[in-house]
């Protein structure tokens, strides 16, 4: 169980473009290893790789190198998919079908037992607030709605690893709000989650680590806290300050009876971090 959710070693991924074949590589040498029962932000503007690496991840496309498990487990296997949830970042559902159907229908997909069918797909239906609306027709639901629904399908079969591509994507903020309160709720029961969003102030407050790419590398990987410390700079906080010792501070503080209290880093936001690692998307 001390293994890490994902194991990601030295993948690549280069796609064919073109009537010559030219080589695209979209994912370049990238390694990271994803903890268990943390919420893990995968972070880049549109074209750097982020879910690219994903469907390699899912087993969804093929590496072209690279080493990945999940869970302790070769990935891509039916035991690694098993144990694993995904919302894809534009997600297709049967307009016909209600949502407690199509819950109920991926929960029979995903192998849970008859006999707990019905408590798994209320569980489900309850932690992602769509138990009112789950007798409606999906081609009636708002986009917070479908989002909420996939969220559901995504955990009825109790996976211990959840893949989240864009799960606010076009979702008001008052939605994404309440997708952020689901996934923290999901991380407080044991669960790991892979975010991949670009609503950066969202994934500042329910991630416990970042990576961000650009380019397909990884440029920078840690946990929040970490990356976002302006270790090159500092803050101290003084008590008694009268305005000569202000005026003499960087000389001698303590001549003029002042008590420095406490000496931290101050914080950037990631957004402005982002701007600063990443130059730019093959979109832009």
């Amino acid at each position: 169980m001390t293994s890490a959710a994902i194991s990601v070693r030295h993948l690549t991924k280069d796609f064919r473009v073109g009537l010559r074949g030219l080589k695209l590589r979209a994912v370049d040498d990238l390694t990271l290893e994803v903890p268990r029962g943390q919420v893990y932000g995968l972070l880049g503007p549109n074209g750097c790789g982020k879910s690219t690496t994903l469907k390699i991840i899912l087993g969804l496309v093929t590496a072209t190198a690279g080493e990945i498990s999940i869970l302790g487990q070769t990935y891509a296997t039916a035991e690694a998919r098993r144990r694993t949830g995904f919302l894809p970042e534009a997600p297709y559902f049967h307009k016909f079908l209600s949502g407690r159907e199509l819950v109920r229908y991926c929960a029979r997909l995903s192998g849970v037992a008859p006999t707990q069918l019905d408590q798994a797909v209320e569980e489900a239906l309850t932690l992602t607030a769509m138990t009112e609306a789950a007798g409606r027709p999906i081609g009636t639901y708002s986009k917070g709605m479908l989002q909420r629904i996939g969220l559901a399908q995504a955990i009825v079969h109790d996976p211990e690893l959840v893949i989240l591509d864009e799960p606010t994507a076009g979702v008001d903020p008052v939605g994404s709000v309440a997708i952020g309160r689901m996934i923290q709720e999901m991380r407080s029961r044991g669960k790991t989650i892979v975010l991949c969003s670009h609503l950066l102030g969202q994934v500042e407050q329910v991630c416990d680590r970042v990576a961000i790419m650009d380019r397909g590398k990884l440029v920078l990987e840690g946990r929040v806290e970490e990356v976002l410390s302006r270790r090159d700079r500092h803050v101290i906080t003084v008590e008694s300050l009268t305005p000569a010792a202000r005026a003499a501070a960087e000389a001698a503080l303590a001549a003029h009876g002042a008590k420095v209290t406490s000496v931290t880093h101050p914080r950037r936001s990631l957004e402005d971090l982002f701007q600063e690692l990443v130059k730019g998307s093959r979109d832009a």
